[in-house]
């Protein structure tokens, strides 16, 4: 960003498409760095080590969150992993403003790349009627053959997705309610790279629902191949504009991935990005 006001006039337009639904929030772990006291995972890293800390690995794969899960899976069980996966986020940290905010806002997708129920509570608290649903990415190893399952507001399970429904909340690797699914495996995500490039896991609509609009990545990074791969195969066939909130200096992977993807980089602390949000979206808010 060139100047301050420039990123305003940004940011005042990223609200306005916000409210108009032209915008699909697009989460990651480090939303919880907004919340009080998540007590929760709240990156890849932390997460491993919670789990390892309960279950013995090789040291050298403690601090990998996809092989520790592999390790517990082949050498305890399945089970295993699902329970330590609960056990780490059993609790719902409170929302943030910035949460209650996007969940209020016109966007009728958000894309919720972590296991925490944060967003579905926002959902809960901003929308008090309903008319959401929740779609989660399902492990082959559970369920061979079904890429996704639907749970409605109040989390039941439903066969299908409603033909009529406004917003959806798609949680591609999975969340710890309302079923404990979870993509954290090696095996499980072999199982939907396999198939992402021609979009077979990726529910039709939000296929649909991206055609043209833009994303707007928050506490995200783009450093590792597998969030690339999640991040370029949800977002294909979408609009050439979108941004990212990356106070970080992008590594060399992550700076040739937003050039490809035409994401721009908003250089700003995702705590200040969020309150600058929040007062461009007031005005639509109150009206």
């Amino acid at each position: 960003m060139d100047s301050y006001a420039h990123l305003d006039d940004l940011i005042q337009d990223i609200a306005q498409r916000l409210d108009t639904g032209v915008v699909i929030p697009y989460l990651g772990p480090d939303m919880l760095s907004l919340c009080d006291d998540p007590q929760v995972p709240g990156n890849p890293v932390a997460l491993a080590e919670s789990m390892t800390a309960k279950v013995s690995v090789p040291y050298k794969i403690r601090k990998r969150l996809t092989q520790a899960a592999q390790f517990i899976e082949n050498f305890k069980h399945r089970k295993s992993v699902v329970h330590l996966m609960n056990e780490a986020f059993a609790n719902t940290p409170a929302p943030s403003p910035l949460h209650l905010a996007l969940a209020g806002s016109g966007a009728g997708l958000w894309v919720d790349t972590w296991y925490d129920d944060t967003f579905a509570a926002a959902l809960t608290q901003a929308r008090p009627k309903g008319s959401w649903v929740q779609v989660q990415g399902l492990s082959q190893s559970e369920h061979f053959g079904h890429w996704t399952g639907v749970y409605g507001d109040d989390g039941e399970f439903l066969p299908a997705l409603p033909a009529n429904i406004a917003r959806i909340l798609y949680k591609p690797i999975g969340s710890h309610s309302p079923a404990g699914n979870y993509l954290v495996s090696d095996s499980d995500h072999v199982e939907v790279l396999t198939e992402i490039d021609i979009q077979t896991p990726i529910p039709a609509a939000v296929q649909a629902w991206r055609t043209g609009r833009n994303f707007l990545f928050m506490g995200c990074r783009f450093d590792d191949q597998l969030t690339r791969s999640f991040a370029r195969q949800i977002m294909k066939r979408s609009s050439d504009c979108h941004w990212a909130v990356l106070p970080e200096k992008p590594t060399r992977m992550e700076a040739r991935f937003l050039q490809e993807q035409g994401i721009t980089r908003i250089d700003m602390p995702l705590a200040q990005f969020a309150n600058a949000l929040m007062t461009a979206m007031q005005p639509a808010v109150v009206a």
